[in-house]
């Protein structure tokens, strides 16, 4: 008997298993209540996919307008950053992002960076973690070719032209090699979030009763710097600092 009820309840579990939609139904289904101006129920079909696991610039892309269309800046704002993060070079997404920002109603002055710091950034965002790995590997199998053509060359002159080759392939993959590690190290310990609330009071310790520091809102980009229990440490591009509560932003 005990064996009968626990085939019953295999059968049952397996049933619902695949019973459960696939990511690609999901998608579909989200994708057509976005073409049918139905965006709540497209957020709630995206979200359930994003609940999942699942990261996609398609994915937050959609997201994104779909949040924009209801009116939610902040959400809208977060999952463009999230897309553009898995594909800095999408025009659309950039685009989007744009023209989200708009409707920023902060608009704080940034700290001017050192020339030099901002061409790093610049190369440093030229591609994501997994472009830079990519180009890795692609340098070291071209590295690779040219010193065993060094190798097999049958005169001075190709040996010469091989040599070169890979001397120059070897300071550029070292090089990808040390920007992919930066990036990595960016990635895991440098974070960013977006302001969700409409407004939000920032205070000047991770305490309720804290002093005011500053009032932000809604689709504000801000640093991540700490986070205390249920607070999180933001500081804005002109230096200011404050405290809120970790609801209230959403990281990218």
């Amino acid at each position: 008997m005990i064996r009968l009820i626990s085939l019953v309840l295999s059968l049952i579990l397996f049933n619902s298993a695949f019973a459960q939609p696939s990511v690609e139904e999901l998608m579909k289904r989200a994708n057509e209540f976005y073409v049918n101006g139905q965006f709540d129920e497209a957020i709630k079909a995206y979200e359930t996919i994003v609940q999942k696991g699942y990261e996609g610039t398609s994915l937050h892309y959609n997201l994104g307008n779909a949040y924009y269309r209801v009116g939610k800046i902040g959400y809208a704002i977060l999952n463009y950053e999230k897309a553009l993060k898995l594909s800095p070079d999408d025009e659309d997404v950039q685009h989007n992002l744009n023209l989200a920002q708009l409707n920023v109603k902060d608009k704080i002055e940034a700290l001017p960076p050192f020339f030099l710091f901002r061409i790093w950034e610049s190369v440093l965002a030229a591609f994501s973690a997994d472009g830079w790995t990519i180009l890795s590997y692609v340098l070291l199998i071209l590295f690779l070719f040219a010193l065993g053509f060094y190798f097999f060359a049958k005169n001075i002159v190709q040996q010469r032209a091989a040599f070169y080759s890979f001397v120059v392939l070897l300071i550029f993959f070292l090089l990808s090699v040390s920007l992919l590690i930066v990036k990595l190290n960016q990635e895991s310990n440098l974070k960013y979030g977006i302001v969700l609330n409409t407004s939000l009071t920032a205070k000047t310790s991770p305490d309720p009763q804290g002093k005011t520091a500053f009032v932000i809102h809604e689709g504000l980009k801000v640093k991540v710097e700490d986070r205390v229990d249920n607070w999180l440490k933001i500081r804005l591009q002109d230096g200011q600092i404050g405290w809120v509560k970790k609801e209230s932003i959403g990281i990218i």
